[in-house]
């Protein structure tokens, strides 16, 4: 790991939920402990680049935040008390030891259990989901309230309430039955961090590959408990089938390159195969549910030698299976697409029009009805469509590509000159 900016942010993203599961485990304060870890991780970030990585970043960290955690508790002096004397006598490697009656190897973190833990049957599910994002995902909360498309205090109110329901909730890996109920929102969770890392929601990268591998190494792990699950092996399969083609979805600048215009001889072929054989076998361990139906069709994608290779009629069906047993306006939307591609680009146009009130003000809607628009033929209106959608995102390379699109100059009808 280099101590470029960069790095260090890498490093500390890697390393924070490990040190605040650690924290937890140790102290039980989940709302006070991670606001102690944000503090530490502010002080790494100022002060490494200056003085250099320490040799054990995540032992920096926890000691940095240990001493923010009693700072802050020193208000309340019985429990400061109680904490100091019980920090003063515990070995140097008590952070890192498995709980009693775990077998879990020491030099293994914590971030598995911190991700059960946010999805403690106590929070409603859009509770589990956003706390699970800020503290083992890292994203920030404006980030979260966009995935969720509601606003960012809403989103800061939901999360704060979250954490003070899961003070004092004992830090350790649930047991089967209880980890089998909370696992719909874990993959949830999982596959929102992935999304975030695959098509950053804001800023000027594209890609976050940190969080993208995050989500792919959390889902292994969960898979390791639960092998025989078709959801998480479905998951698991989906996210590498997509990571796979990230080589080729950008160009030199960072300019976004869309699907049908990428060098598939860029994709990741082992990510591939393993991602198809996930596939074959997720579909064997029962009635497909979300993950495995995209994971499917992900699968077509990949094996599309070219563009134009590609089955859309099968796309089609698995789409039309999707969202009749799990129903999601995003999913519809991309059904949009396989539909204009299989029955023409009035019939995308139709189903588009019918998510207006779903996906108001989200540029996704403008940015498909655009393209669809663009195949239709309309030009002007593609291009109103692209930078309407382009006004909309937060993401710099998205803006780029539909500000780009929306310039285009308009193709010379069939036969002229040129």
């Amino acid at each position: 790991m280099n101590d470029t900016p960069t790095g260090i942010e890498d490093l500390l993203r890697h390393h924070a939920p490990q040190v605040l599961g650690a924290l937890v485990r140790r102290y039980g304060h989940f709302d006070t402990a991670e606001d102690a870890v944000q503090e530490a991780l502010i002080d790494a970030y100022r002060q490494w680049p200056v003085r250099g990585l320490p040799d054990n970043p995540r032992g920096w960290l926890i000691r940095t935040a240990s001493r923010r955690l009693t700072d802050q508790l020193r208000s309340e002096s019985a429990r400061q008390r109680r904490e100091e004397k019980a920090a003063a006598l515990t070995p140097r490697d008590a952070f890192t030891a498995p709980p009693p009656g775990e077998s879990r190897a020491p030099a293994a973190d914590d971030t598995l259990t911190l991700l059960f833990l946010c999805c403690h049957p106590e929070l409603s599910p859009a509770a589990q989901i956003a706390l699970t994002l800020r503290a083992v995902g890292g994203l920030t909360t404006a980030e979260i309230a966009r995935a969720h498309l509601v606003p960012e205090a809403t989103m800061a109110q939901r999360i704060s309430r979250a954490k003070r329901k899961v003070r004092g909730v004992p830090f350790r890996q649930p047991g089967p039955a209880d980890r089998d109920g909370r696992l719909a929102a874990v993959l949830q969770v999982l596959y929102l961090i992935f999304n975030e890392g695959y098509t950053a929601t804001s800023g000027s990268d594209l890609h976050r590959a940190d969080l993208a591998r995050e989500a792919i190494r959390l889902t292994r792990a969960v898979r390791g408990l639960l092998p025989r699950d078709g959801r998480v092996t479905g998951l698991l399969a989906l996210m590498l089938l997509t990571e796979a083609r990230s080589p080729a979805r950008s160009g030199p600048h960072g300019e976004l390159i869309p699907l049908d215009e990428q060098d598939r001889g860029l994709w990741d072929t082992e990510a591939i195969r393993e991602g198809t054989a996930l596939v074959e076998e997720a579909l064997s361990e029962g009635p497909a549910g979300a993950y495995q139906l995209q994971a499917a069709v992900a699968a077509l994608h990949d094996e599309a030698g070219r563009a134009e290779d590609t089955d859309w009629p099968q796309i089609l069906a698995l789409y039309d299976l999707l969202v009749h047993r799990a129903p999601d306006p995003m999913a519809e939307l991309s059904r949009a697409v396989a539909l204009a591609m299989v029955r023409g680009p009035r019939a995308g146009l139709a189903a588009v029009a019918a998510l207006e009130e779903r996906l108001a003000g989200h540029h996704r809607l403008d940015a498909v009805r655009a393209h669809l628009l663009e195949r239709a033929g309309d030009h002007e209106a593609a291009r109103a469509a692209y930078r309407r959608a382009a006004a909309l995102t937060l993401s710099a390379p998205e803006a780029r590509y539909l500000r780009m699109r929306a310039a285009r100059p308009e193709p010379p009808p069939a036969g002229g000159a040129g």
